[in-house]
């Protein structure tokens, strides 16, 4: 693919974001979830407070079903930290970056 056209395609995506709150005890689930849709760029999990607890960014692509079992690896370290921050609190609030094309 040439750049120009690279450029182009690029240029042709809208970004947004969400937040949702949820139960620490969901986190984990709720973060899979994300990971599987394939339109979400980056997570930003924040504590009751909005305090940032933590961030990733997720590859384009990375959560689209079939490449998903393959990526499935790549996500563990993920998930066990999200585990992890999850088990110490009631309540977080998740910022959601999606891309969704033009």
């Amino acid at each position: 693919m040439s750049e120009e056209k690279q450029k182009n395609t690029e240029a042709e995506v809208k970004t947004f974001s969400e937040q949702l709150e949820v139960a620490g005890k969901e986190l984990v689930g709720k973060v899979q979830e994300l990971i599987k849709e394939g339109n979400v760029r980056k997570v930003i999990i924040r504590g009751e407070d909005g305090h940032e607890i933590m961030q990733f960014t997720l590859t384009a692509g990375a959560g689209v079903a079939g490449v998903f079992m393959l990526a499935a690896p790549v996500a563990a370290p993920i998930l066990a930290a999200v585990g992890a921050a999850a088990a110490f609190l009631a309540k977080v609030k998740i910022e959601i970056v999606r891309e969704e094309p033009v």
